[in-house]
């Protein structure tokens, strides 16, 4: 298997793009988010980060094949 390192570049460029839409369309939204973040402790974010991974896994899975 080789590495396409223009699809590399091309998914890393959509996440940047991905995660810069909510503090640029509701900066006040993701303040309060974060806040929450703060909250959670470091059990619930790895479950949370893990579901996050798994999920963008599937969805790599059904796009790609």
């Amino acid at each position: 298997m080789q590495i396409d390192w223009l699809d590399l570049g091309t998914a890393f460029a959509l996440y940047l793009v991905i995660e810069g839409v909510l503090p640029f369309l509701n900066p006040g939204g993701m303040k309060r988010a974060m806040a929450m973040f703060q909250s959670l402790s470091d059990q619930q974010l790895r479950i949370a980060g893990l579901g996050s991974m798994l999920a963008g896994l599937v969805l790599l899975w059904a796009v790609r094949g």
